[in-house]
């Protein structure tokens, strides 16, 4: 005979609220713990029935901090007691309360962020998933981002992954520059220090310089901005790989020409931008300390500032370039002109043929160091005066590509209707 046995399971919540409790007096003894928990499930019980999330948020985080702070408890209890708090975001009756809700669990994984941090990222992309408003996701990545500046290695390669999708993300949400500008901030942060990620690096720094346009409403602003104008100088000068950059049209890089501190640091760059080695050399006798301050190599920096002199040769030049011109403004020997010609062509910032018999470099192309707006505007310029005959061609073969197609179409059209009267 079947017996039919009526079972009931505790609502997740009601769950997370006794255990937490149970955790928090369990010192207490039965006399005091029994009753306080019996209270707090009471409230936790009346917060359900009356859909108060945000109450419940608060009650059911109350006792976190004794899960995440404690080295004892288990991790896949902790994440599951925050994954039903986060889950209290889908039942909120706004989105404006869903965000309240997502703030408190941000407060609480934010707090003391040095024990199980990787833990309380994963929680917060979790959160982020379940969230409706675009504002709050936003919000909810800036702190898993922040979180992860804090903590190590194992942390940031949490959030790492995530970088290649940043200009969608902000996309996605449509906030404003100053937001934009805290995201990018935080990943320069993430990645200054983290192996292997100095073109990322560069990159977001980049963007983040980019967020001030030097309008009235960043005066505020972008003096903070100081400190990151002149790393990024510093990494374009130690990169082997970097030979254009827009820094000096950036507002926020301007503004160290007339700082006492990094005005230097400005010095450099359009030393490296816009004039030849010998301007480098003479820097470097005045600033041997500052150089090395930064953690600038003298002897890399007089390798690409050969390259870059060679570049504005090639600027400057009708397409060919003496020999004794590069000699001279490389302050090499003759015998040393192929080798950097060589050195040029492998970096990809110039294509050219040597003339060995006349002593001369034929350039085809190389890399313009500052590419800023008068540098588009010329090639906005160059782009019509070919778009007009590029017009005509393009009609041109798109016609005689049509003809072609149909002409192949009757032929495939004829095979076709002898197949079908072969005997097999």
């Amino acid at each position: 005979m079947a017996t039919i046995v009526n079972t009931t399971e505790e609502e997740p919540m009601l769950a997370v609220v006794r255990s937490t409790a149970q955790l928090a007096w369990a010192d207490a003894g039965p006399e005091v713990a029994d009753p306080e928990v019996a209270r707090l499930c009471a409230e936790a019980q009346q917060h359900l029935l009356a859909a108060r999330w945000l109450d419940m948020a608060t009650l059911m985080l109350a006792s976190a901090d004794l899960l995440l702070l404690s080295p004892s408890a288990p991790d896949k209890d902790l994440e599951c007691t925050l994954t039903v708090t986060c889950n209290l975001v889908t039942k909120a009756g706004s989105e404006d309360e869903a965000l309240e809700i997502a703030k408190l669990i941000c407060a609480k994984l934010t707090h003391q962020p040095a024990d199980k941090t990787t833990l309380r990222i994963k929680v917060l992309f979790s959160l982020y998933n379940l969230l409706p408003s675009l504002s709050g996701k936003a919000l909810v990545y800036r702190k898993a981002l922040e979180l992860a500046a804090t903590a190590g290695k194992a942390a940031a390669d949490c959030v790492v992954p995530t970088f290649k999708n940043i200009d969608a993300f902000v996309a996605y949400w449509g906030i404003g520059k100053p937001e934009q500008r805290e995201l990018f901030l935080a990943v320069t942060r993430i990645l200054k220090d983290h192996k292997g990620m100095t073109k990322d690096y560069f990159k977001f720094l980049n963007k983040y310089l980019a967020t001030f346009d030097g309008s009235g409403d960043d005066a505020d602003a972008i003096g903070a901005a100081k400190e990151e104008a002149a790393a990024a100088i510093v990494e374009f000068v130690k990169s082997s790989d970097l030979y254009q950059c827009d820094l000096l049209d950036m507002p926020a890089v301007a503004q160290l020409e007339k700082d006492d501190k990094y005005q230097p640091v400005y010095e450099l760059l359009k030393i490296f931008l816009t004039q030849r080695l010998e301007s480098y050399l003479a820097f470097q006798t005045a600033n041997s300390t500052l150089l090395q301050g930064y953690g600038l190599v003298h002897e890399e920096c007089i390798t690409k500032m050969r390259l870059m002199s060679l570049l504005d040769l090639s600027g400057h030049c009708s397409g060919e370039i003496p020999y004794s011109a590069i000699t001279k403004a490389l302050e090499i020997n003759d015998d040393e002109v192929e080798y950097w010609i060589v050195k040029a062509i492998s970096s990809k910032i110039l294509d050219c043929k040597v003339d060995q018999l006349n002593q001369l470099v034929i350039v085809s192309r190389h890399t313009v160091r500052v590419f800023g707006m008068p540098q588009w505007q010329s090639l906005r310029s160059k782009l019509g005066v070919w778009r007009f005959p590029l017009k005509i061609l393009l009609q041109g073969n798109i016609a005689n590509a049509i003809n072609t197609i149909q002409a192949n179409k009757v032929t495939e059209d004829g095979g076709q209707g002898m197949q079908g009267l072969m005997i097999r």
